[in-house]
């Protein structure tokens, strides 16, 4: 870059003399700047590093790192029975609170779905994530009991009106609003239950799990209930440069 640089004003200085006869830069300098340009990337700011979030959810997930958003799942949650895994790059600096929403799909409020079909029923959710440092290939975080979670809608609660024909109407929910700032690294998560670990047999992971190769310690985590617990939010603060053992 520096030479190039140079070039380029000894070229300038040169062609002072000329540059009233024509404004079109020469092709030498022309090719000069396309070098330069072509050559930039970003980079990673001092101090990050690089990384890898491997997620897969039933149904819908956004995933945020020390409070920034960096990744969701693009197929939208009003997809019916839209399974896949997702793989996001991002740079950020230890330690590193990792949060994530996870969303199963219902058609609406009753937490029913195929509503007016032979299979109207309640539907389930699950989530299961790691964390890689590129810079090291380590696993540094997988989803497991030591995450936090909280749930802000549930439905139904009377799970006896699965069997209705106006289940938004008898079919009851809670839905709590979501804390402020419950993606960032100082948000006191104290109040909040521990992730409730399920088995694979448990959730059921379907199109998308295989693709990516999971490390052994890693869990299907949710909410307490699998199937009324429709929207929950998960959270893991400082995670270390340590690999996850």
């Amino acid at each position: 870059m520096r030479r190039v640089s140079v070039l380029l004003f000894a070229i300038g200085v040169a062609c002072s003399a000329c540059a009233t006869k024509s404004t079109s830069p020469s092709p030498a300098a022309s090719e000069a700047t396309t070098v330069s340009t072509s050559s930039s990337a970003p980079e990673a700011a001092a101090g990050s590093r690089h990384f890898r979030a491997d997620v897969w959810a039933d149904n819908w997930f956004a995933l945020y790192v020390n409070g920034e958003k960096v990744g969701e799942d693009p197929v939208p949650i009003t997809t019916e029975r839209s399974f896949n895994s997702e793989s996001i790059s991002f740079t950020a600096e230890y330690p590193l609170t990792i949060a994530l929403v996870a969303k199963d799909y219902i058609e609406n409020d009753s937490g029913l779905e195929y509503i007016g079909t032979d299979r109207q029923q309640i539907g389930d959710g699950g989530i299961i994530a790691q964390i890689v440092d590129l810079d090291n290939n380590k696993v540094v975080a997988v989803t497991d009991s030591s995450w936090k979670s909280f749930v802000t809608q549930t439905a139904p609660l009377n799970p006896e009106c699965v069997t209705s024909s106006k289940p938004i109407v008898e079919c009851s929910s809670r839905d709590v609003a979501a804390p402020d700032g419950w993606q960032v690294p100082t948000f006191d998560d104290s109040t909040w239950s521990t992730a409730t670990v399920f088995g694979a047999g448990e959730v059921g992971p379907k199109e998308g799990y295989n693709d990516i190769a999971w490390d052994s310690s890693a869990q299907f985590v949710w909410g307490p209930d699998l199937k009324a617990d429709n929207v929950v939010l998960l959270r893991l603060d400082g995670v270390s440069a340590s690999p996850k053992l």
